[in-house]
């Protein structure tokens, strides 16, 4: 393991629910309903000419904003992207393009594009807590848009994109279709734009990973569909099944800890003895495995001398009291953790992102510290699309999620997400069909939602090939890229991905 650029790289050489929640805490502007019956435009695409600094370079870039037509085994679909695309490029028709969307299921990409990677980005203080009144808009000299056009994808029912010719939403809303949409436009973006030579890259965030890895499937089986040269899986849930939190599940527990490790050491309720953080994280990860998992494994059959030892050793890395773990048979769940660390404050950590907290209401509830940040992403974007890439298209821009819940979400025949998917194995095969696809595995080390020990455990149990497959940890929660070092240091990352 090393550490570069303020991000835990680890490149392995042996060996809930997620924006949904946070999707429908963002109000949408209009009604969503009402604006869901109503097409959009047509309105001709709209093109910006701009220039920036990437990467300490000064270079010139379109910003197209577009609506495809799409057709798929489900229906039609105009889906409306925001592209931008690097002018003055000698062969431009065989440079990398990167898509990028959210997750919900379903979202649209206002966040990672506007919250992080696009060539503009909101800038949040690093001083957590901070008036979100003063947050602005600045260029994003982090955007890879050096080394890959980036393309920003709303699926249909979110943003400007809508269901077209007699289709109904409710016929994207599964697991196979969401990514045959997916897809279909990347196919028709490619075609429509002379790029069908590009590498292909993919990058999803949240349930945004799920779906690509189930896009690297449906392409491995389709391999003349596009060249899909990876994936990105940032803050990913393609084996939430094996990490959610349920009381039998004893894994979720023992990968969990390293990030109640990290928001413990960053709030200082721990004793850091002087260690370094990496030091202080990497003790966690080993002792949850060689330790804390085994013990778990025996439950109540645990020797009482040996359960104040790990109860003590939690104490020590979770700032937890080891009395509460001796009382809960040595196990918190992440949202115990957020009520319980700073209770003595009368404060709750955020789910995203627990560096933030917020006073704790009553019967130890309150609002999400957190949902500050999509919140004010979705509010600015308003002013970007508007006064920067100068669209005037008088509807709404659905920020809401038509998904009304879980259950409204076809999981292969299961009304949870937590039912057996094999996200990973559609990567797998992506992988046998591709012997240069490559796989990035990232997570925000304060996100209590996705974690970065759910990410390590993914990349040791899918089988993927470990020259092939990267995981980087950055500063920050599920959008990590809020961070100005962690913005650099995922445009770092990208860049490199990209090379071939």
């Amino acid at each position: 393991m090393q550490t570069t650029r303020g991000t835990t790289v680890m490149r392995i050489t042996s060996g809930w629910w997620l924006w949904l929640a946070m999707a429908l805490a963002v109000p949408a502007f209009g009604d969503t309903t009402s604006s869901l019956l109503q097409p959009v435009g047509p309105h001709p695409s709209v093109t910006t000419h701009l220039k920036g600094r990437f990467n300490g370079a000064k270079l010139k870039y379109t910003a197209r904003v577009e609506a495809l037509d799409v057709s798929d085994a489900n229906g039609h679909s105009s889906i409306v992207s925001f592209a931008y695309t690097r002018d003055g490029v000698k062969d431009a028709a065989r440079r990398p393009v990167t898509f990028l969307f959210n997750g919900g299921p379903i979202a649209p990409s206002a966040w990672v594009h506007l919250g992080g990677l696009g060539p503009f980005r909101v800038d949040i203080p690093d001083e957590v807590g901070a008036d979100p009144g003063a947050f602005h808009i600045i260029g994003n000299e982090y955007s890879p848009l050096d080394a890959t056009d980036l393309v920003f994808v709303d699926p249909a029912s979110t943003g400007w994109s809508r269901v077209a010719g007699g289709s109904k939403p409710e016929a994207w809303f599964s697991i196979k279709a969401d990514a045959q949409q997916f897809v279909a436009f990347i196919q028709a973006w490619l075609a429509a734009h002379g790029r069908s030579g590009s590498p292909v890259y993919v990058f999803g965030e949240s349930y945004g990973t799920n779906r690509a890895a189930e896009i690297a499937g449906q392409v491995a089986e389709t391999p003349a569909a596009f060249h899909l040269a990876g994936v990105f899986l940032y803050g990913q849930a393609v084996n939430i099944i094996e990490y959610a939190r349920r009381p039998a599940n004893i894994t979720s527990y023992a990968v969990s800890l390293p990030t109640l490790a990290a928001i413990a050491w960053y709030h200082g309720r721990i004793d850091r003895g002087g260690k370094t953080q990496d030091a202080f994280l990497e003790e966690a990860r080993q002792f949850a495995r060689s330790e804390y998992l085994p013990a778990l494994f025996q439950g109540a059959r645990l020797p009482a001398p040996d359960q104040q030892r790990i109860a003590a050793r939690l104490e020590q890395y979770s700032g937890i009291p080891a009395s509460w773990y001796l009382a809960h048979a040595l196990r918190i769940t992440k949202e115990e953790f957020r009520q319980e660390l700073l209770k003595d404050r009368g404060l709750l950590l955020g789910r995203s992102d627990a560096r933030y907290t917020a006073p704790l209401g009553p019967k130890g509830r309150a609002e999400d510290p957190s949902g500050v940040l999509p919140l004010t992403v979705a509010k600015l974007f308003e002013a970007y699309r508007r006064d920067t890439l100068h669209v005037d298209w008088p509807e709404a821009y659905l920020t809401g999620s038509p998904v009304a819940e879980l259950e409204g979400w076809e999981w292969n025949g299961s009304k949870t997400p937590f039912g057996d998917w094999p996200y990973a194995q559609r990567i797998s095969k992506m992988m046998s069909v591709n012997p240069a696809f490559k796989v990035v595995v990232a997570n925000g080390w304060y996100d209590t939602s996705t974690t970065v020990g759910a990410a390590e455990l993914l990349v040791a149990q899918a089988g993927w090939d470990p020259a092939r497959t990267t995981l980087h940890f950055y500063d920050g929660g599920h959008m990590g890229y809020s961070v100005a070092a962690t913005a650099r240091a995922i445009g770092d990352d990208i860049r490199e991905w990209v090379k071939q």
